[in-house]
C-alpha cells in the first residue's frame, strides 16, 4: 500500500470518528431524550448532499481539570454551508454529545467563522442551540468566545437573516445570541431558555419552579414573547425554518423570492362586504380578512401565541412576499398595549431591514388604559411602534377597516408616518376618539344642565353621539384632507393591494444622514 493510500485511509477514518461526536453511547443517550444529534438535524434541514462542513478536525486547547483527556474532533459544534431549496445558507449545530455542547474558545471560533462567511457572501445564518452553556474549565476564554459570537450577531443584524432553533438547554449568557437574532423557534418539551436556572432562583428568591415553567417553549411563546414559534417535534421545527426562509431574502441587498401566483389578483371577495358587524362594539375575526385577501388564503404567522390583540406574519400578494400587521378585534377589542406594541415594532423593523413591503390592516380603538400599562412604560413601547413605522422606507400600504382612534391611529401606519397608500373601508371611523367619549367631553356641561332641568339626558347624548358619528366617525373627512387616498369597497381590497404593490415596486426613499437613530427603548 502506498503512503498516499494510507493517508487517504487515515483521513476517511478521522472523518468517521468526527461524525460520531461524543461516541455511540452519547448518541444513544441523546436519542433516548427524544432528541436528534447535531448532524442529524442539519441533514433534516438542508438539501441532500449539500452540506459542506468546516473545521471538522478542530480540537480545544484546554488542559485544566483533566480536559486534555476529553478531546473530540470538531469540539462540540458542527458548522458549515449548505443549500435549502437551492439557496445558500450557513448553519451551525451545537453537539450535546460532546461535553454537553458546552462552549469553548475553539468552538466559538468555528461559529464566528461561518457567521463571517455568511456576512461576506450574503446568506442567512441558522443556528441550532443545544448546550449546557460556557465550558467552565476554560474560564474567561469561554466567556470571550461568547462575546465574539454576540458581536457577530450584532454586526450581522439587518445584513443577513439570523434564525435560532432552541432544541435543548440554552441558559445563562448563552441566551443572548438567540435573543440577538431575528427569529427564535423552540421545541416543546425538550428546550428551555433562562438567564438563571431553577436552583439559583430558589436560592435567591425562595421560589420553587422547574425548567419548563421557568423558561420552556410555552412560557416564551405566550408570556415573554422571546420565541417567535414553537414546534411539537424537531421535524416540524425544520419545516418551519424552510417555510420562513421562503418568505425572506438572503440579505439586505436582495428582494424576497417571488413565487408563482395562481390566484387572480382581481379576485373579488364578497364576504368582506358583510364582515364588519353593525354593532361597533361587536368583534369579528381578522384572520378571516387576511385569508380572504392573500394569495390562496395562505398566511405564515409570527408569534401567534403572544399579544394576540395584534397579528404579524408573512403572506404573498401576486407572488410577492409581504409582511402583514393587523389589529385583532376578537382579542381585547384590538387595543394596543405594551406587548402588542413591541411585537409589532420588531416585525415592522425586520421587514424594513430586508426589503419586505408592509400591509397594515387597522381596527384599533386605542391604547389599553390602566396603571399596569403606564407603569410598564406603554408610552415608550407605543413609541417604538410609531418609530418603526415612521423609519421604514419599504412600500407601506395601510387599510382602515373600522375603528382608528387617537394615538393608536397614528402609530398604525398613518399617512403622516410616510405610508405610501392609505385606503379605508366605508365602515371606517377615523377620529380622535369614539363618539361616546367625545360627546362626554364636548357636551358634559350641557348634559348636566339638562339633568338639573329634568330633561332626558340619554336622548340628548344619543342625539349628539349620532351627530358626532356622522361628522367625524367616517372615512370621508380624512379623505377630504388627503389623509386617505381612497375609500374602497371591501371586496376589492385584494386587487387594490396587489396594484398598489406593483406601483411601489421601484420606490426609493432615504433617511436623513446619521449614524443611527435613538429608538425609544
Amino acid at each position: 500500500m502506498s503512503i498516499q493510500t494510507e493517508k487517504i485511509k487515515e483521513l476517511i477514518a478521522k472523518r468517521e470518528q468526527a461524525r460520531l461526536g461524543g461516541g455511540e453511547k452519547a448518541i444513544d443517550k441523546q436519542h433516548s431524550r427524544g432528541k436528534y444529534t447535531a448532524r442529524e438535524r442539519i441533514d433534516m434541514l438542508v438539501d441532500k448532499d449539500s452540506f459542506e462542513e468546516y473545521d471538522m478536525f478542530k480540537l480545544h486547547r484546554c488542559h485544566n481539570f483533566g480536559m486534555e483527556k476529553k478531546q473530540f474532533l470538531g469540539d462540540g459544534v458542527v458548522a458549515g454551508s449548505a443549500t435549502i431549496d437551492g439557496r445558500l445558507v450557513y448553519v451551525y449545530a451545537q453537539d450535546f454529545t460532546v461535553n454537553g455542547g458546552s462552549l469553548s474558545e475553539t468552538m466559538a471560533q468555528k461559529i464566528c467563522k461561518v457567521m463571517d462567511m455568511a456576512m461576506r457572501n450574503g446568506a442567512p445564518v441558522i443556528c441550532m442551540n443545544d448546550s449546557g452553556g460556557a465550558r467552565i474549565q476554560e474560564g474567561i476564554s469561554a466567556l470571550a468566545g461568547y462575546g465574539e459570537i454576540f458581536e457577530r450577531n450584532i454586526l450581522a443584524s439587518g445584513v443577513v437573516p439570523q434564525i435560532s432553533a432552541i432544541m435543548g438547554p440554552c441558559a445563562g449568557g448563552a441566551v443572548y445570541s438567540p435573543a440577538l437574532t431575528d427569529f427564535i423557534i423552540m421545541t416543546e418539551g425538550t428546550s428551555y431558555m433562562f438567564l438563571t436556572g431553577p436552583k439559583v432562583v430558589k436560592t435567591v428568591t425562595g421560589e420553587e419552579i422547574d425548567a419548563e415553567h421557568l423558561g420552556g417553549a410555552s412560557v416564551h411563546a405566550s408570556k415573554s414573547g422571546v420565541t417567535s414559534f414553537t414546534a411539537k417535534t424537531e421535524e416540524e421545527c425544520m419545516q418551519m425554518i424552510k417555510t420562513l426562509l421562503s418568505y425572506i431574502p438572503s440579505n439586505n441587498m436582495e428582494e424576497a423570492p417571488r413565487v408563482e401566483c395562481t390566484d387572480p389578483i382581481n379576485r373579488m371577495e364578497d364576504s368582506l362586504n358583510e364582515i364588519i358587524p353593525d354593532d361597533p362594539n361587536q368583534a369579528y375575526d381578522m384572520y378571516k380578512v387576511i385569508t380572504a385577501i392573500t394569495d390562496n388564503g395562505d398566511f405564515f404567522e409570527v408569534q401567534p401565541k403572544f399579544a394576540k390583540n395584534i397579528i404579524t406574519g408573512f403572506a404573498h400578494f401576486n407572488g410577492q412576499s409581504v409582511g402583514i400587521v393587523a389589529n385583532q378585534p376578537s382579542a381585547y377589542a384590538g387595543v394596543l398595549d405594551v406587548n402588542a406594541s413591541r411585537k409589532g415594532a420588531r416585525f415592522v423593523r425586520f421587514c424594513d431591514a430586508f426589503n419586505i413591503p408592509i400591509v397594515s390592516l387597522v381596527d384599533v380603538p386605542g391604547f389599553l388604559p390602566g396603571t399596569g400599562q403606564e407603569y410598564n412604560a406603554v408610552i415608550l413601547h407605543g413609541a417604538q411602534l410609531l418609530y418603526a413605522y415612521g423609519e421604514a422606507t419599504v412600500p407601506k400600504i395601510t387599510i382602515t377597516l373600522r375603528k382608528s382612534y387617537g394615538g393608536s391611529h397614528i402609530v398604525m401606519g398613518c399617512k403622516q408616518l410616510r405610508a405610501d397608500l392609505n385606503f379605508a373601508w366605508p365602515s371606517s371611523e377615523i377620529a380622535v376618539m369614539g363618539a361616546s367619549g367625545a360627546v362626554a367631553i364636548l357636551c358634559g356641561k350641557e348634559a348636566k344642565k339638562i339633568k338639573t332641568e329634568g330633561g332626558d339626558v340619554k336622548e340628548f347624548l344619543a342625539e349628539k353621539e349620532d351627530e358626532y358619528t356622522k361628522t367625524f366617525a367616517n372615512p370621508y373627512q380624512a379623505a377630504q384632507f388627503g389623509y386617505i387616498d381612497d375609500v374602497i369597497e371591501p371586496r376589492n381590497t385584494r386587487f387594490r393591494i396587489c396594484r398598489g404593490l406593483a406601483q411601489l415596486a421601484h420606490k426609493k426613499q432615504t433617511l436623513p444622514a446619521k449614524k443611527h437613530g435613538c429608538m425609544p427603548m
